[in-house]
């Protein structure tokens, strides 16, 4: 199987540490975010993994070869202009009919392969990981109603939501949806099959799941790894 990880990004929610150093080096334990990424694709069944690179796409190229020492098949490609979370899968030759597509700054226990099986199972065009995550407000939130009278007054509520986790699993024909070399988001590619009545699935498990360009997510990522690392990835 084959998977796509997006390591354009320059990071900017991680800096100062992402000025000279791309996010997806960044040490989470003992190892760079992108390798345990790739030793848990490896061990879904992944063997091909394709990087797409920019900002200091020399230094991921140089850290990761060909793949060998990870057990996997790496190959790459670079934006020389920044295409957004979809837009690089128009530049990407030898797509196979159906692969997976994600961020290269996830730190996750989601069962990859299981993914692949419901997009598959389901004959989706697309496919989107989602996970609930629970949003506590740090204030009391008013509402007020008619002549500014009080309606209610909710001390530090919390909402639970669902959020896309940057894993998507793609059908080969969504990326005839992409113009080559157009900057194009992956909300607006869904957004964009959906309106062409294409099929568009959601997928959700049980799982932990950070995403480690935001600081308190990487803050607890280090954490967790440090505490359990099997739990997140084995040779």
């Amino acid at each position: 199987m084959q998977a796509i990880i997006l390591a354009g990004g320059k990071g900017t929610r991680l800096r100062p540490y992402t000025a000279s150093f791309p996010k997806p080096l960044v040490p989470v334990g003992q190892k760079p975010i992108m390798e345990i990424v790739i030793r848990q694709l490896r061990n879904a069944g992944f063997g091909k993994i394709v990087i797409s690179t920019g900002h200091l796409a020399e230094l991921i190229e140089a850290y990761f070869g060909n793949g060998k020492k990870l057990g996997v098949e790496v190959s790459y490609v670079r934006e020389e202009k920044p295409l957004n979370t979809a837009g690089a899968l128009s530049i990407i030759d030898g797509l196979e009919e159906d692969f997976l597509v994600m961020n290269g700054d996830i730190l996750t226990t989601l069962d990859y392969a299981k993914m692949f099986r419901y997009h598959l199972e389901n004959k989706a065009s697309a496919t989107i990981g989602v996970h609930q995550r629970i949003h506590k407000v740090d204030y009391g939130v008013i509402k007020i109603g008619k002549n500014s009278s009080l309606e209610d007054y909710v001390e530090k509520p919390q909402m639970d939501f669902l959020v896309s986790m940057g894993i998507n699993i793609l059908n080969k024909h969504a990326v005839s949806y992409i113009k080559k070399g157009e900057p194009l988001g992956m909300p607006d590619l869904m957004l964009r099959l959906k309106g062409k009545g294409e099929k568009v699935i959601c997928f959700k498990e049980k799982c932990e799941w950070l995403d480690i360009g935001r600081p308190d997510d990487y803050e607890l990522a280090q954490n967790l790894v440090e505490k359990n690392p099997e739990r997140y990835f084995h040779d």
